[in-house]
């Protein structure tokens, strides 16, 4: 069986996240994905965030009809910062035996996870699934995937080379790191918090109910 992992702040959780993530599963045949909300990035500030419970709320409301995709509460569970490798380890103890577990990122993630907790623990336990995110696609438009062959090179080393027939890039003793492109949908929580702050519509940015909800609960102003 085959699982993907989507870890993120989802502050708020919107259409972008939701189609990517729906042709991911679609495009690796995965049995599952699951969307994973931090308690605690790392790489975010205190205040930069809503409550965990309001985030989770708001991914809950958005898969409810949504074969497929799931809401783990795994990181929000456990204390202290959100770390991937942790969640990693987590994921091979209760998911079935033998499973393939992907762990999918954007390329703006992926080009900082040098910078992560054990990365290099995590280059060798799973296969990464690297996907196009809109707020890169000025970057990858004028030099396609060459900033992430760059940056395999010179951060990650490791002697990684790409194959045209896989679509990913391949190592001797490490897990292959995949490239995917999806529907290049430009929406951000950086701009839906904005434009909530300055009191304009979200509409068809997130899903209607959680528009509501960020309306009723007052989140974002």
């Amino acid at each position: 069986m085959r699982f993907g992992l989507f870890g993120g702040t989802f502050n708020p959780v919107h259409l972008g996240h939701l189609r990517a993530a729906l042709e991911v599963r679609e495009g690796f045949e995965l049995e599952e994905i699951l969307l994973i909300p931090a308690a605690l990035p790392p790489h975010k500030l205190p205040g930069e965030v809503v409550d965990a419970g309001d985030r989770l709320h708001m991914l809950n409301l958005a898969l409810e009809d949504t074969a497929g995709l799931s809401v783990s509460e795994v990181e929000l569970k456990r204390s202290g910062p959100s770390y991937t490798i942790d969640t990693i380890n987590h994921f091979k103890g209760v998911l079935p035996e033998k499973s393939t577990i992907y762990l999918i990122m954007g390329l703006d993630a992926f080009l900082e996870i040098d910078s992560w907790k054990s990365y290099q623990a995590l280059l060798l336990q799973v296969p990464i699934i690297v996907i196009n995110r809109p707020q890169s696609d000025r970057r990858l438009s004028k030099l396609g995937w060459e900033l992430m062959d760059d940056y395999l090179k010179s951060s990650l080393s490791g002697g990684y080379k790409f194959s045209e027939l896989q679509s990913c890039y391949l190592a001797a003793d490490k897990q292959p790191i995949h490239i995917f492109e999806v529907t290049a949908l430009d929406i951000s929580s950086t701009r839906i918090r904005s434009l909530v702050k300055k009191g304009r519509s979200i509409g068809y940015l997130v899903p209607r109910k959680i528009a509501e909800f960020i309306t009723s609960r007052g989140l974002y102003l």
